[in-house]
């Protein structure tokens, strides 16, 4: 994921992550860590993403609130989503058609 963060930043490439994100991701203050955020746009949550993501929750079974946010803030963008958890956020474009799931 680190390189896939290098050449997006190095391209110009917006990176959003999503607050859930965010307090999954961050366990302590280091000074990449403060580099990757500094790089980022950090998506807070509203009621309709939390809609968006509930409903989603509702069709795809096994879904967590976790990637379900993810993948409705991509949507909402128009956007894709890198993730080295592949497997469950595939599951999640049923719902989300115009979402693309990629691996890093």
């Amino acid at each position: 994921m680190s390189q896939v963060f290098v050449l997006a930043t190095q391209r110009g490439l917006n990176i959003t992550i999503p607050v859930i994100v965010l307090a999954e991701w961050w366990r302590e203050r280091t000074d990449f860590a403060d580099k990757i955020l500094r790089a980022c746009d950090v998506e807070p949550m509203d009621a309709k993403l939390a809609k968006m993501a509930g409903e989603a929750q509702a069709k795809i079974v096994g879904a967590t609130t976790a990637d379900a946010l993810v993948m409705a803030s991509a949507a909402r963008r128009g956007d894709l989503v890198y993730t080295s958890d592949i497997d469950d956020l595939s599951r999640l474009t049923r719902h989300f058609r115009s979402v693309r799931v990629l691996s890093a």
